[in-house]
């Protein structure tokens, strides 16, 4: 199976709004990055209804710059027929990508990743097929040093026997050992911290560590694992400022989770992503 084949490869360029740094001698400098990952269960919340404005409305105050979404749908009857990252990227004024792990319902059923920026690059990676298929969503985002930032979505395998999951987890970890620039790695990866799953990812990056007293994140009503996380590597270009898990407990049956990262780099600007 080849992991990097791509199944969608597009885009645009940066932000508007960002000027590219002044030619000249590079100066250090940090951006701040505001990640999000939420698996929103296609939009139904806990008392059943399934209220994409609702998800909007929990996401809109977090201000983020990237938001990982998990269980999203698109055009499927259950959710109706709404092309839900779409639509959750009009709402918040987003770029928005789609992965798709399978047909569903006449529609599709996958990740989205929306970005405050237009990725240069989007990419699906079809993953070993466990309990549903899976993919890896991976976008590009250019930064004004000329560096690339990729931005990875999951949504490992979810039953108790770890054997699908760590399967689909060693191809992820794969995939990330050829991205030569920085990376965010964010997602529901279905296991908790100590797992032969977590492991593969603590070896690689670093990961944005929630407070101990608020660091469950399912399920939403009675939090009791730890099973949403975001990374972000090369450890040394990259600070973790804060990390919070948003006590809503309605929209889905997770709960979100943000982490506030510093990026060290090389630009005499502040600015995510290059004009």
């Amino acid at each position: 199976m080849t992991l990097r084949a791509a199944l969608a490869i597009v885009l645009l360029t940066g932000c508007a709004g960002h000027p590219r740094p002044s030619a000249g001698p590079a100066a250090s400098s940090a951006a701040i990055w505001r990640v999000v990952t939420y698996n929103i269960h296609h939009g139904r919340g806990m008392d059943d209804n399934v209220d994409l404005e609702r998800i909007a409305a929990v996401l809109r105050p977090l201000d983020a710059d990237i938001i990982a979404l998990q269980e999203v749908d698109e055009r499927v009857a259950r959710s109706g027929q709404v092309d839900q990252a779409r639509r959750l990227g009009e709402l918040l004024g987003m770029h928005h990508a789609f992965g798709s792990f399978m047909d569903y319902q006449g529609g599709r059923y996958g990740l989205a990743l929306l970005s405050r920026c237009a990725p240069r690059r989007v990419e699906v990676v079809r993953l070993t097929e466990g309990n549903e298929p899976r993919v890896a969503l991976v976008i590009e985002l250019e930064q004004p040093d000329g560096r690339v930032l990729t931005v990875v979505n999951v949504h490992f395998d979810w039953v108790r026997n770890d054997g699908f999951r760590f399967t689909q987890a060693r191809e992820v970890a794969r995939l990330l050992d050829g991205v030569a620039g920085p990376f965010v790695l964010a997602g529901d990866f279905n296991d908790v911290p100590g797992s032969r799953t977590l492991s593969l990812f603590h070896a690689r990056a670093e990961e944005a560590i929630k407070p101990p007293d608020r660091r469950f994140t399912f399920s939403s009503t009675e939090p009791q694992k730890e099973i949403d996380f975001v990374f972000a590597a090369p450890a040394a270009a990259w600070s973790v400022e804060s990390v919070d898990v948003v006590n809503e407990r309605m929209a889905s049956d997770h709960l979100p989770v943000i982490a506030v990262l510093k990026q060290q780099r090389a630009a005499a600007d502040t600015a995510l992503c290059a004009a």
